[in-house]
């Protein structure tokens, strides 16, 4: 394994860093195929740093159709035990408008499509996801979105649907109803593995829209979320190498026991070439 301290996730302008030294970009072989992209190694601010655009270069990739299982796969085949995932949401409270951060504390899981879990094939196993994000890692996000200037919130609920079509105005106010804070449609997928992978994981959710509920605001647009999203881009950059530069002097936390005896399935009855798979996730297979 690579000693990379930051693995970060996101729209394909992270990597285009003027701070962001790039030293390589490497296929990453995964048992669950490949992911999204070629991985982008690199260093910034003193810390070497792993990045997967989420939806290929070139954004060719929806929502239902990303390898989310290779994506964390891979950031834990080369060393990476935190992980940054930069996305784009909508409001669904007035005092998040666009434009502004929020770094999420817990998920609702509104997908349907895609599989979640390395726990299949096999083996059965469960993991506590109680509280599903870093708290050290989110501590650590809102400490240098504020050094940056950046606007943002932390805590608040983040639910993913399934997209790739933005709510319908019934969907969006039940969701209001449901006490919400923002909607977007990839980032409970990747913290369900990122957990079980032993992987410390937040997100800081950029906000670009209002979803549908705020019936004065127009209705959601592609070209309204990517404009603000543009704008949002650079400030997330900034908060990236504060959180880069943080991780050189920080120890390993405690996320990476997540599935220590997570595993039910009697290790005789598990195929040995799934052993062999999974042994870089589950240190009871090694």
């Amino acid at each position: 394994m690579d000693n990379i301290l930051l693995g970060v996730i996101g729209g394909s302008g992270l990597y285009k860093m003027k701070d962001l030294t790039i030293l390589e970009t490497r296929t990453v072989e995964t048992p669950f195929g490949s992911p999204s992209d070629e991985v982008v190694i690199g260093e910034l601010n003193g810390a070497r740093l792993a990045f997967i655009p989420r939806h290929g270069t070139g954004h060719s990739i929806p929502p239902s159709e990303i390898n989310y299982r290779a994506n964390i796969y891979a950031m834990k085949k080369l060393g990476v035990d935190r992980i940054v995932s930069i996305s784009a949401v909508g409001s669904m409270k007035e005092e998040y408008p666009p434009g502004h951060f929020v770094i999420p504390d817990q998920f609702i899981d509104r997908t349907h499509r895609r599989i979640s879990t390395f726990f299949s094939n096999g083996i059965v196993g469960h993991v506590s996801f109680a509280d599903p994000v870093c708290s050290q890692l989110s501590d650590m996000l809102e400490e240098a979105a504020g050094l940056v200037g950046a606007q943002a919130h932390r805590g608040g609920t983040y639910i993913c649907i399934e997209g790739p079509q933005f709510s319908s105005r019934a969907e969006s106010n039940v969701y209001r109803q449901w006490g919400v804070d923002v909607i977007g449609m990839t980032n409970v997928t990747e913290a369900k593995l990122a957990r079980e992978a032993g992987i410390c994981y937040a997100t800081l959710a950029l906000v670009t829209d209002y979803d549908c509920w705020k019936v004065e605001e127009e209705e959601v647009t592609l070209a309204a979320v990517l404009e603000i999203m543009h704008k949002n881009v650079e400030m997330a950059q900034k908060v990236l190498k504060e959180v880069a530069g943080k991780m050189v002097a920080t120890p390993p936390w405690d996320c990476r026991q997540a599935s220590a005896n997570a595993i039910v399935t009697n290790r005789d009855l598990v195929p040995e070439k799934l052993k062999n798979d999974l042994s870089i996730l589950f240190d009871d297979l090694k």
